[in-house]
């Protein structure tokens, strides 16, 4: 089975771009799909080990281009 590139991502899937260790963070915390991310503020995002400007940044884009936003951007 061929892997999926960025565009055959789904929608609903983390972007690639916030890496590793800020998937791993989001994973420890139950959060596994773009949608999930809105119920943080950017600095509850920031204060898991391995989330750090870059990761929120993206996610931010992401969820933006989605018409969606974090917790206390709305």
């Amino acid at each position: 089975m061929p892997s999926r590139t960025k565009e055959q991502q789904p929608e609903s899937a983390l972007p690639k771009g916030i890496g590793k260790p800020a998937t791993r963070a989001l994973a420890a915390v139950g959060v596994s799909r773009l949608e999930e991310v809105t119920r943080f503020t950017e600095a509850e995002l920031l204060a898991l080990h391995g989330v750090g400007p870059k990761a929120v940044g993206v996610l931010k884009a992401a969820l933006g281009a989605q018409g969606k936003s974090l917790a206390g951007d709305r």
